[in-house]
């Protein structure tokens, strides 16, 4: 059973994701465990305090090693993989995810502030992942992507496993369009290719229209 160990100032942004929908069904069944841990019982003084001003000056402030290191230490056992959620790391994409997947394993350190304590990302985790070339207030929402991508391929997470199959991304492409009832809304039709029960006609209109879809507004995914 994979299991998620969370590093956070604000764990109840995780209340209500953990307890809803899929992931909420994996966590009550037990098809993974998910662990959140409040950076701040680590923190140090009367204040708990998490986070210090940077060394050379700059604006904001950078989130101190001490409590890191304290939280995530006692968490790590063998296998171990500690992710640092960062807009440096590694993009987010399928194969990191299936990577990801194999193992048992995965604590995942969320920053806020202007930053964390290099000595972080340098001598505790081992990678960093960043879901996307843009900035969040925090890793929180970054480390939730993470986790449902993730637990979406334990087995049994999924109602159906054959809808992995078809999803956008698994096999470099991006999934076909779909629809369903009624056949035709406000004058828009459904292909009559999908009503015509012609599964090899089908099958190539899906295979079409998925190949469009991956070469015109995803240009950078391969063909």
């Amino acid at each position: 059973m994979p299991r998620f160990d969370v590093v956070t100032i604000f764990p109840e942004l995780f209340d209500t994701p953990l307890r809803t929908s899929l992931l909420g069904k994996a966590v009550e069944t037990g098809l993974i465990e998910v662990g959140v841990h409040d950076l701040r019982d680590r923190g140090l003084g009367k204040h708990r305090n998490v986070d210090d001003e940077p060394y050379g000056g700059g604006p904001g402030m950078v989130m101190r090693p001490e409590p890191i290191f304290e939280t995530v230490e006692p968490l790590q056992r063998p296998g171990s993989h500690v992710v640092l959620m960062s807009p440096r790391g590694t993009t987010l994409n399928h194969a990191v995810v299936e990577r990801l997947a194999a193992m048992e394993h995965i604590i995942l350190i969320c920053g806020r502030f202007e930053g964390v304590d290099e000595r972080v990302a340098a001598h505790l985790a081992d990678e960093e992942i960043s879901i996307g070339d843009y900035v969040l207030a925090g890793g929180e929402l970054a480390a939730l992507v993470v986790i449902e991508a993730v637990s979406r391929l334990v087995p049994g997470v999924l109602g159906n496993e054959a809808s992995l199959e078809a999803e956008s991304h698994r096999s470099g492409t991006l999934e076909y369009p779909q629809y369903t009832r009624p056949a035709t809304y406000r004058g828009h039709d459904v292909p009559d290719v999908l009503l015509s029960g012609d599964h090899a006609r089908i099958a190539k209109w899906r295979e079409d229209r998925s190949t469009a879809a991956t070469s015109s507004p995803r240009s950078d995914l391969p063909e």
